[in-house]
């Protein structure tokens, strides 16, 4: 089973970069220096920020669908990012040093399996999640805090 990994936009995320801080705090953002790696995980990119880089931790809407799934919780941004990570069958570097929190969602956006994983363990799961027909993609969170890392979907197989 082929699978897509992405990490956010950076598109909504741009309007924040280099703002002052009281700026920030008015709209409930604060920015924070990586002093240590790991520890500060850019959901742009999908990986640890170096210390000394600066991140925007805010809070994030992940599931915006008009139901009992419906979430957001506190996420780091890397100030400046720009290139979200979009890869096939490849686990960032971010998620595999860590426990993950696999919850498989369908069409209607209703959590209908979940499943807890870390390192080379988490590529058999999200092949067995995606497997089933009614598995539309998958939100991956961090099982310590539970914040939002990435969406993993089916990748598109090329015709022909």
């Amino acid at each position: 089973m082929s699978y897509r990994i992405t990490g956010l936009c950076a598109g909504p995320f741009r309007s924040l970069y280099g703002l002052p801080a009281a700026t920030l705090a008015a709209h409930g953002v604060t920015r924070v220096t990586a002093d240590h790696k790991p520890g500060f995980p850019d959901r742009i990119e999908l990986r640890d920020a170096d210390p000394g880089e600066t991140l925007l931790l805010l809070n994030y809407t992940h599931q915006p669908a008009h139901n009992a799934y419906q979430a957001s919780h506190a996420i780091f941004v890397r100030e400046w990012a720009e290139a979200a990570y979009d890869r096939v069958r490849e686990i960032p570097q971010v998620m595999h040093e860590r426990p993950m929190s696999l919850r498989a969602f369908n069409v209607q956006h209703v959590m209908i399996e979940a499943e807890l994983g870390a390192g080379p363990e988490l590529e058999s799961l999200i092949e067995e999640l995606l497997a089933r027909p009614d598995v539309e993609y998958i939100q991956a969170h961090y099982a310590k805090r539970g914040c939002y890392a990435a969406r993993i979907t089916r990748a598109e197989t090329p015709s022909g």
